[in-house]
């Protein structure tokens, strides 16, 4: 069955009536074993509307977050979804369980989602393994991060070393430094922190071109809780340090819209549809002041074609869902890849 027709609405009651992590784990799990028995559906063919960007040709312009397979674990089952590219991660130097549980927790009525998993990871060797073992030849990138216990002063140190083992298999590389379930990890986005981030990863980054005969962009990944003095001070390091691109945003600390509902006390990032008025903000703002300078991956609050359409017209050149595939499952994909093909 191809993974447009499966009948999401059907079984999303039966997960929904699972803890969240739990029915994470099972629907990891059930492509996990799919794809162990050989029985993955045929991979749907890509729409003919590519995007050339950071010198990869993008099939389409939808892809999938970073969160979902965090240890590439089932590149190849969501690979049949559609997307023009895929994002792993994010993974650490180390092996690392996370924060404690409950760490996830659902808001159905707003179609949202709030989580504060901690970067729980298999390690950047575990997901080295898994992305050799795959056959998925298409746009994979792989998001990095810093492990729970190093000092914020010696995070760069974690991202170099996470750089240093995806490089070879990597089509870019995502540099999570907004996540807010990581302690000070946002800090690493205030001007000073960012910019001595920015020059040891275009430093490395030259270093690994020349090792591996390849450039592989890099792209930090931004939060949404930023005020319009830092979005252009973050725009004229990216510039300034001839960066591949940026992705805009991560999930938000923010609870406006929601506060009326129980889970909305419990801490972590939000995300789903109440993100996406806020990081389309960030987005617009942030495109005005890159002048198209370099591409912009959008993400956050996607639910709809309607919505993927409307992160283009704010200045993506690409636009990822995650916590929308939880409410409409893999149907949106193909939702998503048909109104961005519109404003292509």
């Amino acid at each position: 069955m191809s993974p447009a027709c499966f009948p999401y609405p059907l079984v999303r009651p039966l997960l929904f009536a699972l803890a969240p992590e739990t029915a994470h784990e099972l629907a990891i799990a059930a492509m996990r074993t799919a794809g162990w028995l050989g029985v993955l559906p045929a991979a749907e063919p890509w729409p003919d509307t590519p995007a050339v960007l950071m010198g990869l040709t993008f099939p389409n312009r939808i892809g999938l977050a970073a969160g979902l397979d965090k240890n590439g674990e089932v590149i190849d089952a969501l690979a049949g979804w559609g997307f023009g590219f895929l994002e792993v991660g994010t993974v650490t130097p180390r092996p690392q369980p996370g924060n404690p549980k409950p760490r996830l927790f659902r808001l159905p009525e707003a179609e949202a989602i709030i989580n504060r998993m901690g970067f729980n990871n298999h390690g950047v060797d575990a997901v080295l393994a898994n992305v050799r073992a795959a056959k998925f030849r298409g746009i994979l990138g792989i998001n990095i991060g810093k492990n729970f216990d190093t000092p914020i002063e010696r995070a760069v140190d974690d991202y170099l070393a996470c750089l240093d083992k995806v490089y070879a298999v990597a089509s870019y590389v995502a540099v999570n430094i907004s996540s807010p379930n990581t302690q000070n990890l946002r800090a690493l986005q205030e001007a000073s922190a960012f910019d001595a981030l920015l020059i040891a990863l275009k430093r490395r980054q030259a270093e690994l071109a020349e090792k591996h005969g390849r450039h592989v962009p890099i792209l930090p990944k931004i939060a949404p809780d930023l005020d319009e003095a830092q979005i252009q001070a973050i725009a004229d390091a990216l510039r300034r340090h001839r960066l591949d691109g940026v992705i805009a945003t991560n999930t938000t600390l923010a609870r406006s819209g929601i506060e009326h509902l129980p889970q909305a006390k419990e801490t972590g990032g939000l995300s789903g549809r109440p993100l996406f008025e806020r990081s389309t903000a960030v987005l617009r703002q942030l495109a005005a002041a890159l002048g198209g300078e370099l591409p912009i991956i959008a993400a956050g609050g996607v639910l709809d074609g309607a919505m993927a359409r409307a992160k283009i017209e704010a200045g993506a050149a690409l636009v990822q869902i995650y916590s929308g595939l939880i409410f409409r499952g893999p149907a949106l994909v193909r939702e998503c890849v048909a109104a961005t093909r519109q404003s292509a």
